[in-house]
């Protein structure tokens, strides 16, 4: 079974009970008639796509689950794109691990809640631009939307805490390590 259409399947708040019944301890279909107020045929309904898929087993008259299946669907479900490695050129290595979590490939997912994470972030962005260098809003926008769409609240965070200073229409380096 593709992992997804699992994903799909479970997302069923009947269907979970059933199954999160059976985790718990096997289970003969008539005990999941009487737990869960269904008719044979529905519990059978629920359980028929999961013993299709080898995740849950009947034997000795009840269903149990195999343990082993569900680790394989685990190990099949598609993992999140790590960053890239550019994201953390210039950066400690605790800053690349913070930076892990909020980078997929190039793209930052969320700007961080938390101020300390948000500022690894945000000095990371002040990499990309050159010191010296004055530049317009709409190349500031361009720059910041090839992280992230939401360019204008970064713009804004990269201002207020010290990383771009602007005046006139204008937007240059005033913070941040130099690599």
């Amino acid at each position: 079974m593709d992992p997804l259409d699992l994903l799909r399947l479970l997302l069923d708040p009947d269907r979970l009970a059933v199954v999160g019944d059976v985790v718990a301890a096997p289970r003969t279909s008539a005990e999941l008639v009487a737990r869960h107020d269904r008719t044979p045929e529905e519990v059978l309904r629920t359980l028929a796509p999961l013993v299709q898929a080898g995740l849950v087993q009947r034997r000795d008259g009840a269903y149990h689950l195999d343990a082993a299946a569900w680790r394989d669907q685990a190990r099949a479900l598609p993992r999140t794109t790590p960053p890239s490695p550019r994201v953390a050129f210039g950066m400690t290595e605790e800053e690349g691990e913070v930076l892990g979590r909020y980078f997929t490939g190039d793209r930052l997912r969320e700007l961080p809640a938390q101020r300390s994470k948000r500022l690894v972030v945000l000095e990371r962005l002040a990499l990309e631009f050159e010191p010296g260098v004055r530049y317009d809003e709409q190349e500031v926008n361009a720059l910041l939307r090839r992280f992230h769409p939401d360019h204008a609240t970064l713009r804004r965070q990269l201002v207020d805490e010290g990383y771009l200073d602007r005046s006139a229409g204008e937007y240059w380096r005033s913070g941040g390590r130099v690599v």
